[in-house]
């Protein structure tokens, strides 16, 4: 079976606004041959809430990724390194 992709956590932090969150992505092998896309999303500090959804290829998997990373980019999240402190 093959391994996890990396995983790919972004923030969303906007002081004036109170806003401090985070959205995790990670594709991985599920029990039944295909792949599954683990989302997770709250503010940072909670547990947040979690979603799986179930797909067959790794291809279709990735493509479900792709499209959720650019929405939450077009809404002002950003990578871990792209963040500013503070």
């Amino acid at each position: 079976m093959s391994q996890a992709i990396h995983p790919t956590l972004l923030f969303r932090i906007d002081p004036a606004q109170n806003m401090a969150r985070f959205y995790l992505l990670a594709i991985e092998p599920h029990l039944f041959g295909g792949r599954s896309l683990m989302r997770c999303w709250g503010r940072i500090g909670t547990k947040g809430q979690r979603k799986v959804d179930l797909f067959d290829t790794a291809v279709e998997a990735r493509e479900a990724a792709g499209k959720l990373l650019n929405g939450k980019l077009k809404r002002g999240y950003r990578r871990n390194e792209e963040v500013e402190p503070g």
